[in-house]
Formats: C-alpha cells, structure tokens, sequence
C-alpha cells in the first residue's frame, strides 16, 4: 500500500466525513440502536462517539487499520467494549444470528463484492435484526448517472476502490433483504456525482436460506 492510500487518502477522508452534516447524519441514524452491534469498514472509528448507551458490544471489521492512534483513541472513549477484526466483511468470523444490528455507512461503494458482503450480514442477524445503512450511490437522475459511469474509473483510482454508481437498493435486494425504510436525498454542498445518499434500515428475508 503506498503512501497515498496508507496516509494521504485516509486522512482527507477522516477530515471530510468529520464534519458537521456528516455528524447529524451519523447520530440519526444510529440513535435507536441497541445491543450487541456489527459494524463493517470500521475505518477511523468517526461513528463510535454516536452510538448510544444502549450498545452492550460493538464488533467491527475492518481488513486495513489505518490512522490507528485515532482509531484507537476513539475506541477508548466509547463507553462500550469495541472488538475490531482485521478482515473483509465478504467472510465474516462471526456464527450465525449473533448481532442485533448491523451497520454500514460509506462503506458498500469500496467493498469489493458487496452482494457477498451483504449475504454475510444477512447470516449474521439475528431474527428481526436491522441492517443499517448511510451509503452514496447511483442517481436516479439518468444524467447524473452517466456522469457517475464515465467517472466511476477514475475515482477507483483517487477514492482507492470507491465507486460512484452503485445502486444500493439493488445489492441489499440482491442480497435477501427487504428494505423496511429508505430516504433519498442529495448532500448540501457534495456534487450529486458523489452526494446521493441512500439511507435507511433493511431486514433479512424470511424466505431466503441461509
């Protein structure tokens, strides 16, 4: 890993998704969450100051510790236990039915195989558990989108894997989840080939097999 993808990149991103809109939209949609928790692409920790006093455990994957000294001073003020496995979220080490919730924010549009990924949480929900998610993806507006398509090759490149166009109701679809909720929206100030949002919670189909 070179040095713009181990130090330069992670730190624009822990400056940018640190701010203010980022913040309100992490708190909202973690406020109601309880339990014992997964989190896929921990990264810097940026969610761990907004979850709520009703978490018993949050276990985070994350195949690449990057920033460490912030990462782990964010974990020692969470006043919950934070167990955090270097892994990709495409293989879980976890047995099935463990997590109350499950939770994903900017992290589908860089996982490799998210459908995988997606399939992996699903096993490990329990039933009625909530898949959460705050991602960016693909427009709904046709020429936004090819925008995004044109673009997505070079901001694999810039975003080190991040990918623009990904719709995010179709991977959870394609994945055995009913969604319950879903809000679309644009961020304020983010150009839209970046800052439409799909945020909402998911549940594993009943009928699909593990």
């Amino acid at each position: 890993m070179g040095l713009y993808a181990s130090q330069i990149f992670p730190r624009l991103m822990d400056w940018v998704l640190i701010g203010e809109a980022f913040e309100y939209l992490r708190r909202d949609l973690l406020k109601g969450v309880s339990g014992t928790i997964l989190e896929i692409g921990l990264g810097t920790g940026l969610n761990l100051p907004h979850y709520p006093k009703a978490v018993a455990k949050l276990h985070a994957v994350e195949p690449e510790i990057l920033l460490q000294d912030r990462l782990m001073q964010r974990i020692r003020e969470a006043p919950f236990p934070v167990d955090v496995a270097r892994v990709s979220a495409e293989v879980l080490p976890f047995v099935d039915q463990s997590f109350d919730f499950a939770i994903s924010t900017w992290t589908l549009c860089t996982i490799p195989n998210p459908v995988k990924a997606l399939r992996e949480i699903r096993r490990v929900l329990k039933p009625g558990g909530q898949c959460l998610f705050l991602e960016h993806g693909r427009s709904s507006n046709e020429q936004v989108a090819r925008w995004q398509d044109r673009l997505n090759p070079v901001q694999n490149v810039i975003g080190c894997g991040c990918n623009l166009n990904r719709r995010i109701d179709k991977l959870l679809e394609q994945s055995a989840f009913n969604i319950g909720h879903m809000d679309r929206f644009c961020l304020e100030g983010v150009p839209r080939i970046a800052g439409e949002m799909y945020r909402g919670w998911a549940t594993p189909s009943s009928s699909a097999a593990l």
